[in-house]
């Protein structure tokens, strides 16, 4: 690459600087459910270990004890080729009987299930409505889906006023036969909580539409054994595609869909990220399979997430902070960069461990904190934290 590419390069990063936008990664040392950065022991509120089960070391020793049989840690293959193991479908076959005897098919994350469904099953005569907010890895599916021909239009957040206004304005159109509704059960970055059971009705209503809904930020924590809003709202049955992700809150690897046995085989034969990619390690998969039974009776550490939340909400807003949240995700939104950066190094001088985030992945001028609350944190911790946000300028 020649020294005139490389300097093109070099300006746009200089730019991302000067507009306090620029990302490195840190050189982070974990311990437990703390973060040490640069020397000093942090209490962490940016990782999606929802309920503790990534630090849980008592979990993982009960996990190596259980698997003493061999168990490859890698697949070396795709499933359609060599790589397909008893293990995959074990965990495919629990999941679908938590899901009330629905088809499950893995994915190697939730990002590879987003980009791959949405292609698969649009073509010409379909059509995508999609929250304005749903996640970068949705929004690269409705677009590799648009190379098929497929029209995608984007509602306003959570406006289901506005997405009926748009399901009535295409639904009589002969040329579309389906229309895809795509939204996140709980979003990443506002964390607030889509009411599923208005799109239930909405369903009912329109006999085109397909709901797909992402519960990534939703399993472990949602419902009475852990499966999600979907489950929270009794609407499993209704929802034509749950699709959801093992690495937050089951603190694994990999993706799923909840789906009817006709459109799992129908993806197995033409979603492009699943066929051409080699499967997950078998015991990245046994130690899904491991969580996923453990989190069903987590009620206690989600009860505990629960009260956090409100009471963080709560203290939030009486700061006078604009704070959107259904769920335990709590972003502090400063709107400034600069702010929001400065933010951050406040609280870690407290000790706490708070990521900024920024413009493209929320809008301009909406750059916030975005806390990311777990049931390992201790009453002594929370208190501090909730006076040191007290203390930002």
């Amino acid at each position: 690459m020649s020294e005139r590419m490389l300097a093109q390069f070099a300006e746009h990063l200089d730019q991302l600087k000067q507009t306090d936008n620029y990302r490195s990664f840190r050189k982070l040392h974990h311990q437990g459910a703390a973060i040490h950065l640069d020397g000093q022991k942090l209490v962490n509120l940016a990782s999606n270990d929802y309920l503790g089960v990534a630090s849980d070391e008592h979990l993982q020793a009960q996990f190596l004890a259980t698997y003493q049989d061999y168990l490859p840690f890698g697949s070396s293959s795709s499933r359609l080729l060599t790589g397909n193991f008893a293990v995959y479908e074990m965990l495919e076959e629990r999941m679908g009987e938590l899901f009330l005897g629905r088809a499950c098919l893995l994915f190697n994350s939730g990002y590879h299930a987003n980009v791959g469904i949405l292609p698969a099953i649009c073509d010409g005569r379909t059509l995508v409505l999609a929250d304005k907010l749903v996640h970068a890895s949705i929004i690269d599916g409705m677009r590799l889906a648009a190379a098929n021909g497929t029209k995608c239009v984007r509602y306003q957040h959570q406006n289901l006023t506005h997405l009926e206004t748009l399901i009535q304005k295409y639904h009589d159109d002969m040329s579309i036969d389906r229309i895809v509704i795509v939204t996140e059960s709980i979003f990443s970055m506002d964390g607030d909580a889509t009411d599923l059971p208005a799109l239930v009705r909405l369903k009912a209503t329109y006999p085109k539409l397909i709901l797909y809904i992402d519960e990534a930020h939703a399993i472990g924590v949602r419902g009475q054994q852990g499966l999600g809003c979907a489950e929270a709202f009794g609407c499993i049955d209704e929802i034509d595609l749950i699709v959801g992700a093992f690495g937050k809150a089951m603190a694994s690897v990999g993706g799923y869909v909840i789906c009817h046995q006709m459109i799992k085989d129908y993806l197995i034969n033409t979603m492009r990220p699943l066929i051409f990619s080699t499967a997950l390690p078998p015991m990245n998969v046994a130690w899904t399979a491991f969580v996923l039974d453990n989190i069903i009776g987590m009620t206690a550490e989600r009860n505990k997430l629960q009260m956090r939340h409100e009471h963080l909400i709560m203290h939030i807003k009486s700061l006078g902070f604009e704070c959107p949240s259904d769920s335990q995700i709590v972003p502090i939104i400063l709107k400034d960069n600069a702010r929001t950066m400065r933010a951050t190094d406040e609280l870690t001088k407290q000790g706490f461990f708070v990521l900024g985030v920024r413009p493209p992945t929320v809008p301009q001028n909406q750059s916030r904190l975005r806390v990311c609350l777990n049931s390992t944190i201790s009453d002594d911790e929370f208190t501090q934290f909730c006076h040191a946000i007290g203390q930002l300028t």
